[in-house]
């Protein structure tokens, strides 16, 4: 009998349990958060599998735990799924989660168990892109990342606090820390999203594409804001977050060396962020309970063959395009 926890009961986190559960390789299903009121009556509507809702303390003995809960504190949680013999599928995009989770590679190793880090939007299907679009290379030498659009409020949230937050990019070897903000840059998504100005923010993909790629020159990543957003990054949220962020995108583009000429391709998807990251970490637990990805802790852009995984996203709903002469 196969078994998963989901840890966090915002949008994201229900997603995530009514696709579980949908799933015929799951046959209990742990659904944990300090708002268990949210989580009773999902437990109701889902049929199919066992469920039980239980409030914060130790970890339920399970096969995967899926951390969609706000960032901060993925780590320890993290740590004790381990401990408990479990794999961990985190969807927290900050940068000190990222890093500390990262940091689990060789504790991961040595219990023979995945972590699987960033496995949300973006990051997470940007880096599965980013890896199919660079077998199209004879080499990849740089990966430019730009979003739009939150999933739910903790998204939000977080997202807010990125704007102020220190941007990391690769450039040359080494990292450059900039302001948050900074650098603007008018970027196109897939129709009918059109063209936003993106800033830099504190986004964790370069921290996730960096170990995936040999000969990387150049990884960036951006959000799209407005001038409000420039405006009232320093301050709290003035108004709640919506339940949903509405749609999407996420845009990646690849430069690099084809057949020996200098060539660009660029992916991109649309979707409800929510939707699209409960997606991702849906297939994430599916494949960690089948047995079937390396141990240690690790992106998405570091599979070796991303194909099976956009196809199960592609038949979720979850579709990439390209586009500018791009192949996909």
């Amino acid at each position: 009998m196969s078994s998963a926890a989901v840890i966090g009961a915002g949008a994201v986190g229900q997603r995530i349990a009514r696709q579980l559960a949908s799933r015929e390789d799951v046959d209990r299903l742990v659904l944990g958060s300090r708002h268990t009121d949210r989580l009773r009556g999902l437990a109701s509507q889902l049929l199919d599998v066992d469920v039980e809702v239980v409030e914060p303390g130790s970890l339920p003995e399970v096969d995967v735990v899926i951390l969609s809960l706000p960032s901060g504190g993925h780590t320890a949680l993290a740590e004790k799924a381990l401990e408990r013999g479990a794999h961990v599928v985190s969807l927290s995009g900050a940068v000190s989660d990222v890093e500390q989770l990262l940091a689990l590679d060789k504790r991961a190793k040595n219990a023979k168990k995945s972590v699987v880090v960033g496995a949300g939007f973006s990051p997470g299907y940007s880096c599965l892109l980013a890896r199919h679009g660079a077998a199209q290379f004879d080499m990849v030498t740089e990966i430019h990342i730009a979003r739009v659009g939150t999933g739910g409020p903790a998204s939000q949230r977080q997202l807010h606090r990125a704007r102020t937050g220190t941007s990391i990019d690769w450039r040359d070897g080494g990292w450059r820390r900039r302001r948050g903000g900074s650098g603007r840059e008018l970027v196109w998504f897939p129709d009918p999203l059109g063209a936003h100005d993106c800033y830099r923010a504190a986004l964790a993909d370069a921290l996730l594409l960096v170990p995936a790629f040999n000969d990387i020159e150049r990884v960036t990543a951006r959000v799209a804001g407005t001038r409000r957003d420039r405006l009232t990054a320093m301050l709290p949220m003035l108004r709640p977050p919506h339940p949903e962020g509405g749609p999407g995108g996420v845009r990646v583009e690849l430069r690099g060396m084809r057949d020996g000429r200098h060539c660009t391709d660029v992916l991109g998807v649309i979707d409800h962020p929510s939707a699209a990251a409960a997606a991702v970490a849906a297939t994430a637990t599916g494949w960690a309970l089948a047995d079937e990805l390396p141990s240690g802790a690790w992106g998405l852009g570091m599979l070796d063959d991303p194909l099976p995984w956009l196809a199960e996203l592609a038949e979720r709903g979850v579709r990439a395009a390209a586009y500018e002469g791009a192949r996909l």
